[in-house]
């Protein structure tokens, strides 16, 4: 698909809340992709002056107004109604809030994570089960009933959470056919779940390697990073979550159950930012990644669950493992050290990378035929090819917001809905010719590869893919 294909028609108005690296990167594709949209249709209303100088080259309002609780809808009212548009790229503005507001007005909504208002990540007045995003995800689907056939409020829509619950479908696929399982394509979400459970998959990892590098390097006081400083930091903080497989043996020691809600995912009395686990790209190799807790974690594990009756008969182990740029590795350290208070200072690389790639994709494990990872593999050089104002790791993201808007126009009355929801085929193939070189690749990794060779280790040797081998203690 040509880079210049108008993908939809939309002539109403859009605001765009939060304008920081995702909010930049995506302004130019709604313009390239969209037909009808044109800048007197857009506003940006933001918490920070950045990005002003980008919005009055395209000639689109910029509103330096944070949104909070007390003002929110009296800043927004004015600029939005029936068939409008909003695209929440903030942070901490509830989405929540934003998603009752919109369908109250009419308007058609997406964002990439489910945000709380300030504060939320951190607040120790609530347990950690209560500042999860489990927590928040569960607040924010109590809301379906009520929003059903209204406007469209697509939830969770960047690269993850979002673009790869997309991937997960298209490599469920991929092993099905390379492994002779002969299944026609599932139409339902008890039929996806059905094709995990034969193909035997029992880990899902979010699977992450930046190698992006900076000709400038980080200095000591100094946060770096290739997307959103703010957002990276508040997940980090929250507890470590996971969706919870049925082939899992026990606990871990300082696991938990949330106690109410779907009941597919736990949670670590532990930040997500200091927990590392063992996970594997085709490129990289093996590596340690982060275990930040991310709502895609939850949301496939939900939807791959198979259920008779009451009574929970599959579900797969999943969570992200991010090994972000090595710059924001040492930024992560240091703010640990620093008991999570964040540095002064924030840099977000964007024209001083020189070089590297942003390898994202699904790891699937548990199939005979081995590992299976599915993805994007995006070098710093072809994403300054195919888009202004991006990175690697942005461009993954504003293309995945790019699909969802173009996705939500397209069917406008499905009410609230999650990446697991959508077609995935319709939002690969817009956001494909933005990914780079997109690849399925098998491997014989397993986190049980080199274990007790230098130390002896407690792991499991029946069952390699017990989170007890995955996690690194």
């Amino acid at each position: 698909m040509a880079l210049d294909t108008k993908h939809c028609r939309f002539t109403g108005r859009m605001v765009i809340v939060g304008f920081g690296s995702i909010g930049q990167g995506v302004l130019p594709l709604i313009f390239r992709h969209i037909d009808g949209i044109t800048a007197d249709r857009i506003t940006i209303v933001t918490a920070e002056e950045r990005g002003h100088d980008e919005a009055d080259k395209f000639g689109v309002r910029f509103i330096n107004n944070p949104l909070t609780r007390d003002n929110y809808a009296q800043v927004l009212e004015p600029l939005l109604g029936k068939g409008d548009f909003l695209v929440n790229l903030s942070v901490d503005v509830s989405s929540v809030a934003l998603v009752e507001f919109c369908h109250r007005v009419g308007a058609l909504y997406i964002d990439t994570c489910i945000e709380p208002w300030a504060g939320g990540y951190t607040d120790t007045t609530l347990t950690p089960s209560l500042r999860s995003n489990y927590a928040l995800r569960e607040q924010a689907l109590a809301h379906r009933p009520d929003y059903a056939g209204g406007p469209t409020a697509v939830l969770t829509h960047g690269a993850n959470p979002g673009l790869v619950s997309h991937f997960v479908k298209q490599a469920l696929l991929n092993i099905a056919r390379d492994t002779g399982h002969g299944a026609a394509e599932p139409a339902t979400r008890e039929q996806w779940a059905q094709l995990a459970h034969d193909l035997g998959i029992k880990v899902i990892h979010v699977a992450e390697r930046d190698t992006q590098v900076s000709s400038i390097p980080k200095k000591v006081g100094e946060f770096v990073n290739t997307w959103s400083i703010d957002g990276f930091v508040g997940e980090g903080c929250q507890p470590a979550e996971l969706g919870w497989g049925t082939h899992e043996k026990q606990l871990p020691p300082d696991g938990e159950r949330h106690g109410f809600g779907c009941d597919a995912s736990i949670f670590l009395n532990r930040p997500g930012a200091s927990t590392r686990v063992r996970t594997w790209t085709p490129l990289e190799g093996p590596f340690h990644g982060f275990l930040i807790t991310h709502s895609e974690a939850i949301s496939i594990a939900d939807f791959f669950t198979l259920r008779d009756g009451d009574r929970v008969v599959y579900r797969p182990t999943c969570h992200y493992a991010y090994h972000p740029s090595d710059d924001a590795v040492k930024s992560v350290h240091e703010l640990a050290g620093k008991n999570w208070t964040i540095q002064k200072e924030k840099r977000l690389l964007m024209d001083e990378i020189v070089s590297g790639m942003d390898e994202l994709g699904v790891l699937l494990m548990g199939n005979p035929k081995g590992v299976y990872w599915y993805g994007s593999r995006l070098t710093i050089g072809k994403a300054r090819e195919l888009a202004p104002y991006n990175n690697a790791t942005s461009l993954q993201v504003t293309v995945s917001v790019l699909s969802g808007i173009v996705w939500a126009i397209e069917n406008p009355n499905r009410g609230l809905i999650e990446p697991e929801d959508m077609n995935f085929r319709r939002v690969l193939e817009v956001a494909t010719p933005y990914l780079g070189e997109v690849v399925g690749a098998y491997g014989d990794w397993t986190p049980l590869q080199d274990r007790n060779r230098l130390f002896p280790e407690d792991v499991d040797l029946e069952d390699p893919w017990q989170f007890k081998n995955i996690r690194v203690v």
